[in-house]
């Protein structure tokens, strides 16, 4: 029979107070910028993000950022990438060390065009006199930091944030049950979430259909199993079940983007809230089904049967 679940969630964007993120953005001499983060992406893509904002704050392309990911003896501290932290955290600090790195590029090229700096307008590859009598472009800069220059270039910022603003995701499921054999078969799944702004609406998108795809695994497939002398019983990939994205039937993700004051650029996290639902929709959708509750996952087959047994 088929039947339906929902479920709504919040998570939070890092640890409030304690989280600690930072970014160092420096200009090459070829007016280019380099962006060194001690935020590991762990295929959330958050080197992109990240690089991404520094093309926002500088007025230029991404293709101009190069990134230096995690490195403990060259990139500067960060609580690392956890908690859902990494845009939220991170990005605030990287939005930072743009805007003290474009007031120091403008101090400069003030003393270049002999004018107040007060007078000089940042305009992405060139800084400009207000009233348009002079300007000087970055490579120039750059040259000129390198020469008889005491305002630095390269800009270290970190920021905690005293908050942490929850992201929400509702989640509806459609399944299938067969209430001979217990088996559930996901048919489709519908997912709206609020993470702010989203930086990268592709990134988001994907990020989102990966943790709904772990969120259903782990609410029916994935279980750890002890023998009498302490060892794994799923100790492969033919013993663990995870789901592949041919299991999941259908898939639809959409957006309610919101601003959060915040964050950088309004983005608030995305990381962890979009695991959160799958498991409650799908214990919604087999107890309609059944009229059975299910607390403890995963919820397999066996479980099903054997709850429907004891009605």
């Amino acid at each position: 029979m088929r039947s339906a679940g929902v479920a709504i969630a919040m998570q939070g964007s890092g640890i409030s107070g304690l989280d600690v993120g930072s970014a160092t953005v420096k200009l090459n001499d070829d007016g280019f910028y380099t962006l060194t983060i001690g935020a590991a992406d762990m295929g959330t893509g958050c080197d992109t993000v990240l690089s991404q904002m520094v093309a926002e704050c500088m007025e230029c392309s991404p293709d101009e950022v190069t990134v230096f990911g995690a490195d403990t003896d060259a990139s500067p501290y960060d609580s690392g990438s956890y908690a859902s932290a990494t845009t939220y955290v991170t990005g605030k600090a990287v939005e930072q060390a743009c805007n003290e790195l474009k007031d120091n590029l403008c101090t400069i090229a003030a003393q270049m065009m002999s004018c107040p700096v007060e007078e000089v307008d940042f305009c992405g590859k060139t800084l400009c006199r207000a009233d348009g009598s002079a300007q000087v472009c970055l490579e120039d800069v750059a040259t000129k930091s390198m020469a008889g220059n005491a305002i630095p270039v390269e800009v270290t910022s970190t920021h905690s944030s005293p908050v942490s603003p929850p992201p929400f995701m509702v989640g509806m499921v459609e399944i299938e049950l067969d209430k001979e054999t217990g088996s559930v078969k996901v048919l489709d799944y519908k997912a709206v979430v609020d993470c702010g702004t989203p930086i990268n609406p592709n990134l988001a998108r994907v990020q989102t259909e990966g943790g709904i795809v772990q969120g259903i695994g782990m609410a029916l497939y994935e279980d750890v199993n002890y023998s009498p002398s302490g060892r794994i019983l799923e100790d492969s990939f033919l013993s663990y079940k995870l789901p592949t994205r041919l299991d999941m039937g259908k898939l639809q993700v959409e957006f309610e983007s919101s601003y959060e004051q915040s964050g950088p650029f309004g983005a608030k996290s995305i990381g962890e809230i979009v695991i959160n639902t799958p498991a409650p929709a799908l214990a919604h959708a087999i107890y309609r089904a059944t009229g059975v509750w299910h607390r403890e996952l995963p919820i397999t087959p066996e479980k099903i049967l054997m709850g429907v047994e004891e009605l």
